[in-house]
């Protein structure tokens, strides 16, 4: 009892300082805690959760738990020079079309950063790359399932002005565990413009950067005697003068025998180069690469897109529509060639009648190889590369052409042509001899009408046409935003030209994937929900890429920040 009584006491006395001091509980809103200077709590959180029906007609098969979901939450704090957070994921079981090693709830991502004048400290979890990523690329993108974050120490230093390094050591993620091997790595970067007076006023900006990684995985092979540790390098550049800029990167790998290269001992090396001319009204880019043996993982014997610590950019027109998407890229860290040119023009630039003009022109190859014979070469390199020329081999081709148009105030309209060649047989492994090389022809329209300000109704149409494959298709969708806070569509996605028969001559695969979905906003809130069918295929950002399979069902996904 006397317990209660003294908790009694100090509540009465605490009640009373409050009401002598005129100080409410209404009034200790946000302004009065920001004054007492306690830092800022940020985040955000998203839920994707899907009820699924199983539909024999696409190859769409049953989930045995009928809803599958994943889900994450950010929470970040911050106070002046420092800053914390974690990232709460939850897969209650993964979606179809991640990798189910995705399971359970947990905080894989938790990190502290603190800055003290020049030296900046982060433990914990971060992602990183060094120049274009040919030797270390860090990221994480959820719409792949993609996440190879690095667990350990970083270090950024700026010992004078212009002068940036970094250095770091930690083990990648690998779904909600880490990889055996350690990944250790040191950039160096100097901006010559800020560090060095005689080129303050210049009109010519130069930057130089070098980089190194190693990993280290203990050999526990029986058979083969493999490098514990394994170093990658790389120098870069980039030139830029008034309208002109160039900008280039060379890396170097020393021999990595591992699952991806077939366990041969040949050293890697890629080579990147980009030029662009801009000015008001016109723009012109210019890029190409190549890539040998290059396939960098903190685990040797990891496969598909786990544990990469490097990265290989795609240079192929990275596309948005459905059907310009349909046989996407994935990158060839093995070996390939690739380039890129693209033009933009600004024919009319007054705001109410804008004209401009896009076109790219993209693909790539694979390597000129010879390959060695085991036998009679006293040699595990496996093969030779011509360091000069690409190979007869094509695997991509992409020539984009595209036109958008304002016809004042309230209308808009682009129209997209893209030919395409795509080595079906190379890039997806596809067995059908007659599916070896796709040429598709792919054309688009996409609508915007202004009703009102915040009112809107867009259409797309879109049409792929081929004889190899599944053949021609058809795309429509429409999309009627009601205000700033709900829209609704509908599409369908109809695979009309399918030639395949049932054991009776119909038709039996021309199917529709129909899609319904509507839409609620407000301040950082965003809900949605949609009933429809998806189509099997393989979905890419960047080159990256993960097979998605058939699916009909209902999505609801949530999204919030605050």
């Amino acid at each position: 009892m006397r317990k209660i009584y003294l908790k009694t006491i100090k509540v009465t006395a605490f009640l009373l300082a409050v009401n002598y001091s005129n100080i409410s509980f209404a009034q200790l809103n946000l302004t009065n805690l920001s004054n007492l200077n306690v830092g800022e709590v940020h985040g955000n959180f998203q839920a994707d959760a899907q009820y699924y029906i199983p539909d024999s007609t696409i190859g769409a098969d049953p989930a045995p738990e009928k809803m599958l979901m994943n889900g994450f939450a950010n929470i970040i704090y911050t106070k002046g020079k420092f800053s914390a957070g974690i990232r709460y994921e939850s897969y209650l079981n993964a979606r179809q079309g991640f990798d189910s090693r995705y399971q359970g709830n947990g905080i894989p991502y938790r990190f502290a950063t603190y800055k003290a004048d020049e030296l900046e400290v982060t433990v914990g979890n971060f992602y990183q790359q060094f120049g274009n990523g040919f030797i270390l690329r860090s990221y994480e993108d959820r719409g792949l399932g993609f996440d190879n974050a690095l667990d350990g120490i970083r270090l950024k230093y700026e010992p004078v002005k212009g002068i940036y390094l970094t250095g770091l050591t930690g083990k990648q993620r690998s779904f909600m565990t880490q990889g055996p091997g350690i990944v250790r790595g040191f950039d160096g970067e100097i901006q010559m413009n800020e560090t060095f007076k005689k080129f303050a006023d210049k009109n010519l900006i130069l930057t130089l950067g070098g980089s190194f990684v190693s990993r280290y995985q203990k050999d526990e092979d029986q058979t083969l005697v493999l490098p514990e540790n394994v170093g990658a390098s790389a120098g870069r550049f980039k030139i830029s003068r008034n309208n002109f800029s160039i900008n280039g990167e060379y890396a170097t790998k020393i021999n990595d025998p591992n699952a991806a290269n077939n366990y041969v001992y040949k050293a890697g090396e890629a080579i990147f180069l980009a030029t662009n001319y801009a000015k008001k009204g016109f723009a012109l880019s210019l890029s190409a690469s190549r890539t040998d043996n290059m396939n960098f993982r903190s685990d040797r014997t990891a496969s598909v897109n786990n544990l990469l610590i490097n990265y290989t950019p795609a240079l192929n027109k990275q596309h948005t529509y459905n059907l310009l998407s349909f046989y996407p890229y994935a990158s060839q860290p093995n070996g390939e060639f690739q380039f890129s040119s693209e033009v933009n023009w600004k024919i009319i630039k007054k705001s109410e009648h804008k004209l401009d003009i896009t076109f790219n022109y993209s693909g790539s190859n694979d390597l000129d190889t010879m390959r060695l014979n085991p036998t009679t070469d006293s040699t595990l390199q496996g093969y030779e590369a011509n360091s000069y020329f690409m190979g007869k081999k094509v695997l991509l081709r992409d020539c984009y052409f595209e036109v958008n148009q304002k016809f004042g105030k309230k209308f808009k309209m682009s129209v997209i042509y893209s030919y395409q060649e795509y080595n079906n047989k190379f890039l997806k492994g596809a067995s059908d001899a007659g599916s070896v090389t796709i040429y598709s022809h792919i054309a688009v329209v996409d609508m915007t009408y202004k009703i009102k300000s915040s009112r809107a109704i867009r259409a797309e149409l879109q049409h792929l046409a081929t004889k190899q494959d599944k053949q021609n298709w058809a795309y429509a969708l429409v999309e009627y935003t009601i205000n700033s806070n709900w829209f609704v569509a509908v599409l369908d996605q109809y695979n009309y030209g399918n030639t395949h028969k049932d054991g009776n001559g119909n038709y039996d695969k021309r199917t529709h994937y129909y899609n319904f979905s509507a839409g609620y906003n407000k301040n950082a809130n965003r809900i949605t929900l949609s009933y429809g069918k998806q189509r099997a295929g393989i979905f890419c950002v960047g080159g990256i890429c993960r097979q998605v399979p058939a699916s009909n069902g209902i999505t609801l996904s949530i999204t919030s920040s605050f």
